[in-house]
């Protein structure tokens, strides 16, 4: 018998399937790790972005900011400089910046 074949077996589509479903759950976990260490990275340099601000304002000001405020109000930085891509607050204490 001399038999064309077409198509998938239904067989081979649940082999297929499942090796895919397997791939995609180990790269699940690896995806989110990334991530996380994206935002942490991002977030370590918007606080150097608001170290630098501080230190201008006790440049020409001769004292450190007593808050974010501060460097928001004198222009040093936005509001959207004084938060974190993941929402962490940005605070200034003792004349350092640091997520909270």
């Amino acid at each position: 018998m001399n038999k064309l074949k077409q198509g998938f077996t239904l067989l081979e589509m649940v082999v297929v399937i499942t090796i895919v479903s397997i791939l995609f759950l180990l790269t699940i976990p690896n995806i989110q790790k990334v991530l996380s260490v994206v935002e942490e990275k991002g977030c370590n340099a918007q606080v150097k972005v608001v170290d630098a601000a501080v230190l201008q304002y006790r440049l020409e000001h001769d004292e450190n900011p007593g808050s974010v405020a501060d460097l928001i109000s004198a222009g040093y930085l936005s509001e959207e400089q004084a938060v974190c891509s993941g929402g962490r607050r940005i605070a200034v204490t003792n004349g350092q910046a640091s997520a909270q």
